[in-house]
């Protein structure tokens, strides 16, 4: 039932209703959707999967946070690389992402970046429970591995690209609302069908949580990088990202007598192949763990410029939310990434560099970094401009009001209306 109550100013809609947010990677900004929703006065549990490793966001409970925090997959890890033992744990996961709907009994459900075994699972239980939810379309998974069968021409990918896209379309017609993070995403849920109940909002980072730090800090000083020129990349490594490219870029930066180092917080393969390379062309490399959510400030402070990486057949289904931590990060950023995806428009509107993710961009881009790294007067206004963007495009209470219209929509079955500016989403009918 939905509990009505007095209208706050400027806050939406009468209706508050028990909420599931269930973020599958534990991001920082998909869990400070679940406190922004809570804070207008909704009932919201926030779920992700510990088995999966990356950058996780806030996801403990501190004094007087409203929301509550659980997890699936806990006591696991996710092995990414081994195909088939990964889509069996997928498997199990999304058993237990089910049995957790099952025991909050939410009147809506938000999922995102959530494997599509596991999403079918999910989306199964909740059809038999009869539980609105919306899609938080973050990735279109089966467009990724589309692209890798197209690079290796393997009858098993293939396959598994078909299957993949089947089930991701299956969900997407049972979700009550689906959340796109860009307009290239349209595209895929015209031709599923879903165009009509899609909605654009992008993605974003919190503001108050990722803040300028000054270059010299704890965690810089800790890793012997206050006398360096430090190149950084935070973030996963995975099929949509060449980073061989992040270790020529030091090479040709130290070549035009910069004494770069390359620094890159990361878990997973591609650490081993970067150090061989590092190790090959006598380039300073530290490699670092994924760091507690309270220190990433300072690692990303750190740097002289941050690096974004993304392949140009990851562009359509893919937008790296790193970009938008490094803006709140106040630095500058050069995005190794096609100019057509969201948030290079994004880091370029800066002043940042953006150029296209391969060894031809290279050597622009070493200039660029050189050049900045010399100036202390040009990177300071690059990042107070990355900053100053930042605070104009992620208003927190706007966007709160624009996935709450989303959510009571999916709840009711209605269109939701709000008062003039309160509501900036734009749904494709």
């Amino acid at each position: 039932m939905i509990r009505r109550i007095g209208r706050r100013s400027g806050s939406g809609p009468e209706q508050h209703v028990r909420i599931l947010v269930f973020d599958y990677s534990g991001h920082p900004f998909q869990a400070q959707l679940a406190r922004l929703l809570a804070d207008r006065g909704h009932a919201v549990v926030h779920g992700h999967c510990a088995a999966y490793e990356s950058g996780k966001g806030r996801l403990v409970a501190s004094p007087g946070d409203p929301v509550r925090y659980t997890a699936v997959g806990e006591g696991h890890q996710i092995n990414k690389y081994r195909f088939v033992h990964r889509f069996f744990q997928e498997l199990r996961l999304g058993m237990e992402l089910a049995a957790l709907i099952g025991r909050e009994r939410p009147n809506v459900i938000l999922i995102s970046n959530t494997p599509v075994p596991a999403l079918l699972v999910a989306v199964a239980a909740i059809w038999a429970l009869r539980t609105p939810w919306v899609l938080w379309h973050q990735d279109v998974n089966s467009a990724a591995v589309a692209s890798l069968a197209a690079q290796h021409c393997t009858l098993f990918l293939r396959t598994a690209a078909r299957l993949l896209e089947s089930g991701e379309r299956w969900c997407a017609r049972r979700a009550s609302r689906i959340v796109v993070v860009a307009e290239a995403f349209l595209a895929v849920h015209s031709n599923w069908g879903t165009r009509h109940k899609t909605t654009v909002i992008p993605n974003w980072a919190p503001l108050d949580e990722i803040v300028p730090r000054g270059r010299h800090n704890e965690w810089s000083h800790e890793h012997g990088l206050d006398e360096a020129v430090t190149l950084l990349y935070c973030g996963t490594l995975g099929m949509k990202h060449n980073p061989l490219l992040l270790v020529s870029l030091a090479a040709r930066v130290r070549a035009l007598g910069c004494p770069a180092t390359l620094v890159v917080v990361n878990e997973g393969p591609a650490g081993a192949v970067l150090d061989a390379q590092a190790r090959s062309q006598g380039i300073p490399l530290v490699l670092a763990p994924f760091q507690p959510y309270a220190r990433l400030p300072d690692v990303l402070g750190s740097a002289n410029v941050l690096v974004v990486l993304l392949e140009p057949d990851a562009s359509e289904f893919s937008i790296p939310s790193k970009a938008h931590s490094y803006l709140c990060a106040g630095r500058p950023v050069l995005g190794l990434m096609p100019t057509s995806n969201a948030a290079a428009g994004l880091i370029a509107r800066a002043g940042n560099l953006v150029l296209p993710p391969h060894e031809d961009s290279i050597a622009e881009a070493a200039r660029w970094v050189v050049n900045v790294s010399a100036d202390p007067e040009r990177a300071q206004a690059i990042g107070h401009a990355s900053r100053t963007l930042a605070e104009s495009e992620f208003s927190a209470e706007s966007i709160a009001a624009r996935f709450e219209a989303v959510l009571l929509e999916a709840h009711v079955g209605l269109p939701v209306r709000f008062n003039v500016d309160a509501n900036n989403a734009r749904s494709v009918r």
